[in-house]
């Protein structure tokens, strides 16, 4: 048999490359030269199997879809995750219509078209909202926004009445009131310095005591919204794409569970305090006084039983989304306004128009209502530099996203918003800020909505959109007849910081006076 052959004949190598070495007496590399059947030898073949696996379940899961073809053991994308950037992404949903990643062994697939963005949105049965991988950890995994089917249908439509007309109204005074009580006081430190100051903690400072006004009203103390908002930005930076997964001390994701906690307790007292109002009689004067009245009222036929916590963690779930998409949106409002002064004259010109120069009048919906170039301000804006550049998903399933690509069960699954919003065919010169495009009923951006994703689209399209975007027309109806602003543009200024939503880089820096002295 071949087994009875001459090992020296049938192991030598070729003269010419080896002089007739022996094969069995060549040196062996030291990280290989381990003792076989070692524990330590047994260790290396198991870590190098498991390497040698994750790369073929990669190179799986990828197939044919553009992305690096080899990922880097165990991070992944990792290090490029920790400071994101626009032109990564861009450089990425450029690579092609889907393309893939991996960070942590979660596989991501990117998706930059519009058509595979509404897909991913509006296809419930295939796909969640995660938000990112720490998210069920910071907003708690029975909060309402992971719910899908028909539990999320129903839920959410027992919420829709704190986002009625009615109720918007009642906002609207809150809104006026806290907004020109932090325009003031911007106007007060502009007296002290003649430097230009960061807007962007300003403005976010500004928006968290306006929905804590609006969410709670006088149902928290205001040492309790102060304390919410020094905490709440540790939340925000915990809500990247990508963040260390584990909630170890010192981690934002660690940080940002502290923060919630702290938040969720006062937002349970003012559920509290709220019910025991209304049991008393007193009108609505804020959206939990609304959404008690609401339930309680003869006629309604949904669910009643709200416990405290849970109208915490819906408050809370609302708090994110006004919170930094808003404060995204109001800053980048000033700075465009800022940067084209024909386009605030316009806006101040409907203001004396609209208002008949009487500034004193309180503003109220109907009001607002009629400032529609104003409202085209807020819309391009928002388009121009959307709050939310894209919203994971996670699939619940395998789904067949495309007629060649199956994106994995169990995998993220990455709508871009900002392609759609920069789409040249709907948006002639997309980079530009035109709030005329939105004026003519027959452009290209009205005849198109389904472009407009700066709210989402499908199930879990924003529910307070019309909330967010009343909100950010008050400020600038108010700032642009208190104050004048300029921009002390940096080499920055246009850079973004992309976190839970998009940021200045270094904050906007705006310097403002008082309007009157104009006059």
């Amino acid at each position: 048999m071949a087994l009875s052959m001459d090992r020296s004949a049938s192991a030598s190598i070729p003269s010419s490359t080896a002089d007739n070495v022996p094969l069995y007496s060549l040196p062996i590399p030291s990280f290989l030269g381990l003792v076989k059947g070692s524990s330590l030898y047994t260790t290396v073949v198991i870590l190098f199997s498991l390497l040698a696996l994750e790369q073929a379940v990669y190179r799986y899961k990828k197939r044919h879809l553009p992305g690096a073809s080899w990922t880097i053991p165990i991070i992944g994308k990792f290090a490029d995750s920790m400071s994101p950037s626009m032109e990564g992404y861009k450089k990425q949903w450029a690579s092609g219509a889907l393309s893939a990643i991996s960070v942590f062994n979660i596989f991501i697939v990117m998706a930059s078209s519009k058509e595979y963005a509404r897909k991913i949105l509006n296809s419930p049965t295939y796909a969640e909202p995660c938000l990112v991988h720490s998210a069920k950890q910071i907003l708690l995994p029975d909060n309402w926004v992971f719910l899908t089917g028909k539990s999320h249908v129903e839920y959410r439509r027992g919420l829709n009445a704190l986002f009625t007309r009615k109720a918007i109204g009642i906002y609207v005074a809150i809104q006026e009131a806290i907004c020109n009580k932090h325009l003031d006081r911007w106007l007060a430190t502009a007296k002290k310095t003649s430097a230009s100051q960061p807007i962007m903690m300003t403005a976010r400072h500004l928006n968290m005591e306006t929905s804590l006004g609006v969410f709670c009203g006088s149902h928290i103390p205001e040492h309790a919204a102060d304390e919410i908002n020094d905490k709440y930005w540790a939340i925000t930076q915990s809500l990247e794409l990508v963040n260390f997964p584990l909630a170890l001390p010192g981690t934002k994701v660690y940080k940002a569970i502290q923060a919630r906690k702290v938040a969720l307790q006062w937002l349970e007292l003012a559920a509290h305090n709220s019910k025991i109002a209304m049991a008393n009689g007193a009108q609505p004067e804020c959206m939990l006084d609304e959404w008690i009245q609401t339930i309680n009222e003869p006629g309604y036929k949904g669910r009643k039983d709200f416990s405290d916590r849970e109208m915490a963690m819906v408050l809370f779930s609302f708090l994110f989304a006004s919170q930094d998409a808003m404060s995204s949106g109001l800053i980048y409002a000033f700075q465009h306004l800022a940067d084209h002064p024909e386009i605030m004259d316009k806006v101040r010109e409907e203001q004396d128009r609209v208002r008949q120069g009487n500034f004193s009048k309180p503003l109220t919906l109907e009001l607002l209502d009629q400032m529609t170039y104003l409202q085209a301000v807020v819309k391009e804006s928002l388009r121009v530099v959307p709050p939310v550049l894209m919203v994971p998903y996670k699939t619940t399933r395998a789904f067949p996203i495309a007629d060649d690509y199956t994106v994995p069960a169990n995998s993220m699954v990455i709508p871009s918003f900002f392609l759609s919003l920069h789409d040249e065919e709907v948006y002639p010169s997309p980079d530009k800020f035109i709030p005329e495009r939105w004026l003519d009923p027959q452009s290209p951006a009205n005849t198109n909505p389904q472009n407009y994703l700066v709210f989402g689209s499908g199930p879990h399209r924003c529910i307070g959109l019309e909330y967010a975007t009343m909100n950010i027309a008050l400020v600038i109806a108010t700032a642009a007849v208190k104050m004048n602003w300029e921009h002390d543009v940096t080499p920055r200024s246009y850079l973004y910081e992309i976190i839970a939503t998009v940021f200045p880089k270094d904050g906007c820096y705006l310097k403002f006076t008082p309007r009157s002295t104009d006059a």
